[in-house]
């Protein structure tokens, strides 16, 4: 198991999309709509769901980054004075910029194929996600089949307890994590509006996706927004951080807390530890699976302490 421990994680992570997409494909077949049809169907609005919202946000950055490279010399004017302040002196002239920056692509290049692989590595693990967790929803309770061919007859029925719980915990942490970043995007575009950012809808859509990874998702998102806002005036980019490092503070000190305690029945101190032990063992993908597994095994372990001090009444 430690020596394929990626490829286990990694089913871990198809499983879990499988019991999330499992309430809609289970409506459907309630609909009288066959097992194959209903995940295909599943799977295919959902994943285009999410590859229009990776387009929208392209549009956006592709949009912004064609300015910027038509406006270079107007840009360079504006950003590098307070640059020049802090100490970069790559903003002292154009040509000295542009030393600088044939430097840096020049260190750059040579990691280009650790990049490459890093690339095509993240393709394959989402591949296999993907096909993995279709073709686990295309069997139906083939883990509860599981549990009953391993499981001893007296251990049978907890385990599948423990299981029906465990479905339980995962589809509710998908739930609060939906609703925090409803919550992020929401807030995010009441910001960009007040402060009449350009593509607010694209911007705020992508600060709500970006808010599932842990502790670094958000903070992607606020420098890339307050670096794109910056193009036109890099005063109120120092106000559009502000405010997204305030909504992080809430979502992450507040409000995600409360819907985990809530949902899940994690305290706070236990999210965070699972979220470091997480990303300690398995890296980006431990963090995300960090709080639903976690909340799998406090409720295996309370029932098992619970029914060992029982029996231990009992025989007293």
């Amino acid at each position: 198991l430690y020596l394929v421990r990626e490829v286990v994680l990694l089913s871990v992570f198809a499983l879990v999309i499988s019991v999330l997409f499992n309430p809609a494909i289970a409506l459907l077949q309630r609909m009288r709509v066959s097992r194959i049809l209903a995940t295909a169907l599943v799977y295919v609005l959902i994943f285009s769901f999410v590859g229009f919202s990776v387009y929208l946000i392209s549009l956006v950055f592709i949009s912004e980054v064609r300015q910027a490279v038509g406006d270079f010399s107007q840009l360079f004017e504006r950003i590098s004075p307070p640059l020049r302040v802090l100490g970069f002196e790559a903003f002292e002239n154009v040509e000295t910029f542009l030393v600088a920056a044939e430097g840096w692509l020049r260190s750059a290049s040579e990691s280009i194929f650790t990049a490459i692989f890093a690339i095509f590595g993240g393709i394959f693990a989402g591949l296999l996600i993907f096909f993995l967790a279709f073709f686990f929803s295309l069997e139906e309770k083939w883990i509860e089949g599981i549990i009953r061919a391993f499981f001893p007859k007296k251990y049978e029925n907890l385990a599948l307890r423990i299981w029906e719980k465990s479905q339980q915990k995962i589809i509710g942490w998908f739930g609060a994590k939906v609703l925090a970043s409803l919550f992020v995007s929401l807030a995010t575009f009441v910001a960009l509006k007040i402060f009449k950012v350009d593509y607010a809808v694209g911007l705020s859509l992508f600060a709500g996706i970006t808010n599932i990874i842990p502790f670094l998702g958000p903070w992607l998102a606020g420098l890339i927004i307050a670096a794109l806002v910056v193009f036109d005036d890099w005063l109120k980019a120092v106000f559009i951080l502000v405010i997204f490092t305030l909504i992080q503070q809430v979502e992450g000190n507040i409000l995600g807390p409360i819907l985990t305690k809530k949902i899940i029945g994690l305290s706070p101190a236990l999210v965070l530890i699972s979220l470091v032990v997480g990303g300690k063992l398995f890296g980006f993908l431990g963090m995300i699976l960090a709080i639903p597994l976690a909340g799998i095994l406090f409720d295996f372990l309370k029932e098992f302490l619970e029914k060992r001090k029982a029996k231990e009444q009992a025989s007293a």
